[in-house]
């Protein structure tokens, strides 16, 4: 099983919601999860405007997607969210912790001008180490 720390370099700082650095040691499998993004049953956009509703699905697929993998929420080491509006970045923090915890893996969050479709709000990609 592999062992994964978190960490934070000595004199950078280290924010109370993500993880600046993650080592891994003893990995034997490693996922790397494409962007889940709010699809409905007919894989069309879901919780159109919605943006939490559309994060909690994100979330869920992300989770869905490592735990078919053999891992948990805790393997997964980094993502990557992209927002269609910085300004939600304030509404992604509660439900990001609902499946994180209040420290979650080494994370990224960038504002994009669109994702694939332009109902989607929200775009989630991850790693995790099994």
């Amino acid at each position: 099983m592999a062992e994964i720390q978190r960490y934070c370099a000595p004199g950078v700082f280290d924010p109370p919601t993500y993880s600046q650095g993650i080592k891994v040691s003893g990995a034997q499998t490693i996922l790397f999860i494409a962007g889940q993004v709010a699809y409905d049953g007919k894989g069309q956009p879901a919780h159109r405007g919605d943006f939490a509703a559309q994060a909690r699905e994100v979330f869920r697929s992300v989770k869905a997607q490592v735990e078919a993998g053999g891992g948990t929420m805790a393997s997964i080491v980094k993502i990557n969210t992209y927002l269609t509006d910085i300004r939600h970045r304030q509404d992604l923090i509660p439900v990001r912790e609902e499946f994180f915890g209040k420290k979650g893996p080494a994370s990224t969050l960038v504002a994009v001008a669109a994702l694939a479709q332009p109902e989607w709000l929200i775009e989630v990609e991850a790693i995790a180490v099994v």
